[in-house]
């Protein structure tokens, strides 16, 4: 792609005045580096997977609420998370890391091991504990 070609779309990047760093080729015919404002299409993307997650957390917050998950299914997905990147970064084997969705076994989870969890999630301990989905 050509300097003159780079998008500058006002997408959400430009409304925050955040530039995205792109590689474009000038007159000469050599790379460089141009600063885009955004591109629509890529934007309209990053827009449904945020749409995604948030339907995600919000319906993790009422299985929550009817006592299906407990509290750390929604840190996770509100972190970004799959079972296999929170069970790497807490230290705790995937397969304890799915039991630990269960509201019976996380109640009886040691501090210990609520403090990896809270660690990762970068909250207290007691914030994990007393966690209500509102």
């Amino acid at each position: 792609m050509k300097k003159e070609q780079v998008p500058q779309d006002n997408s959400g990047l430009a409304k925050k005045n955040i530039h995205e760093l792109c590689y474009a080729v000038d007159e000469n015919g050599n790379y460089t580096t141009v600063q885009s404002s955004g591109w629509d299409v890529k934007a309209s993307a990053l827009d449904e997977s945020m749409q995604l997650i948030e339907e995600r957390v919000n319906q993790t917050k009422k299985e929550i609420s009817e006592g299906k998950l407990s509290p750390i299914a929604y840190f996770m997905e509100l972190h970004r998370m799959d079972l296999q990147i929170l069970a790497s970064y807490a230290g705790i084997h995937r397969w304890f890391v799915k039991r630990h969705f269960s509201p019976k076994r996380f109640q009886k989870l040691s501090d210990k091991t609520l403090k990896k969890y809270a660690d990762v999630f970068e909250i207290s301990i007691e914030e994990l504990k007393k966690f209500k989905p509102n």
